[in-house]
């Protein structure tokens, strides 16, 4: 037996027609196997506290030296006789935030499906990422989301910087509910868009002026008299399809996951005569077709061009008709549940709303004619004028 073993002993080790362990005369328990194959490792065995013998492979002996493998090999021993593992785990790398928030955007919007994904994932990318994606998830701070905002009120708005502290808050709750030691963050106050939600509606006088620009304007004219005529969100008016009008019903398309919308509409005459004054554009699906096969999108440019043509008057929005849409309807003598079915919000409660199947179809037929009435009504005013002929009458 050797009294000494080198590195040059260790590669003089010859292989055997079967592996077998040479011990290092120099420390018990320490080892070099020996494969049939000529490969060679540093192994070290030791009982633990309950009798039971534990081998541990220290590493390769190409890549080692002795000496070394003798120091990882004692500090494998102690570990094994205190009933340890042999070697001490690497400590476990933190999720970063960009990992807790990707598992965020498979796990929970996409599995619900969430209208808003595309606007979650560009947010993150854009405002989040380039702060954050490197950083432990459990390491953001209070002082970090403040700093984050106000990068992002500063450079692109306050209602931005409320839009990004909607979707990490939504992260940091979703993270809280699954693991018992981490703390939100997020606390009230953090908003910043305090200016109060808008409340503007067109006044006669208003309305008038924007309908007649509208019957000049073309494409995007029709889109706001329709706004006008229906109280349906703007999006759900340009994704308007020919093959979504039957019999002068257009039955509006439902997302995954919409609260609501209008449903199925019985159109006014009025109404459908914008619709069938609209082009159709080669095989595009859409009454209000856009570039291809997709529908209009250019409104920023054609509001302002529109309002260009307009005499001066206070900024209204697109968003604006459809509030004076819902306000019409109820200067018509609508119901306010009625009114409220038309332009797709939410009514009564989720037992009645699972109770009451009931359509609404012709309700809303009398309610839409009614509506297009009072439209015609203010935007071609008509003077209460006796004529002269029962003036006559009236004096015999």
């Amino acid at each position: 037996m050797r009294r000494t073993l080198t590195d040059n002993g260790v590669a003089a080790l010859k292989p055997r027609s079967k592996g077998y362990a040479f011990p290092d005369p120099q420390l018990v328990g320490h080892y070099v196997r020996v494969w049939p194959t000529g490969a060679r490792a540093f192994t070290v065995v030791a009982r633990d506290p309950y009798g039971k013998q534990i081998w541990h492979t220290i590493g390769n002996c190409d890549a080692l030296k002795i000496e070394d493998a003798r120091e990882l090999a004692r500090d494998a021993r102690k570990r094994i006789k205190q009933g340890l593992t042999p070697v001490e785990a690497p400590p476990v790398r933190p999720d970063s935030y960009k990992d807790v928030a990707e598992n965020w955007l498979i796990r929970h919007v996409a599995a619900k499906k969430l209208r808003s994904a595309y606007e979650m994932r560009r947010s993150l990318e854009k405002y989040v990422y380039p702060k954050w994606q490197d950083r432990p998830f459990v390491s953001i701070k209070r002082s970090d989301v403040a700093n984050l905002l106000d990068h992002v009120e500063d450079n692109h708005g306050s209602r931005m910087a409320d839009l990004v502290l909607s979707f990490i808050r939504a992260i940091a709750n979703w993270y809280a509910s699954r693991d018992d030691e981490y703390t939100s963050p997020f606390v009230r106050n953090m908003r910043r868009h305090l200016k109060p939600a808008r409340s503007r509606i067109l006044n006669d006088d208003e309305l008038r002026t924007i309908w007649k620009h509208a019957e000049a304007n073309g494409q995007f004219g029709g889109i706001i008299q329709l706004l006008l005529l229906t109280g349906q969100r703007r999006e759900k008016v340009v994704e308007m399809k020919w093959d979504d009008i039957a019999d002068g019903v257009w039955t509006i398309a439902t997302a995954d996951r919409e609260k609501g919308n209008g449903g199925a509409l019985a159109l006014p005459p009025l109404a459908l005569a914008i619709v069938d004054g609209q082009p159709r554009v080669g095989s595009n699906p859409f009454v209000f077709p856009g570039r291809g096969s997709s529908h209009f999108k250019r409104f920023p440019h054609s509001v302002a061009d529109f309002n260009a043509k307009l005499p001066k008057m206070p900024r209204w929005t697109l968003h604006d008709l459809r509030r004076t849409s819902r306000s019409l309807l109820s200067r018509a003598g609508i119901a306010h549940e009625l009114a409220e079915r038309i332009i797709g919000h939410t009514v009564g409660t989720a037992i009645s709303q699972v109770y009451d199947r009931h359509r609404y179809h012709d309700e809303k037929k009398r309610a839409l004619a009614k509506l297009a009435a009072l439209i015609d009504a203010i935007v071609n005013e008509r003077r209460n004028v006796i004529p002269l002929a029962n003036q006559t009458r009236r004096r015999k």
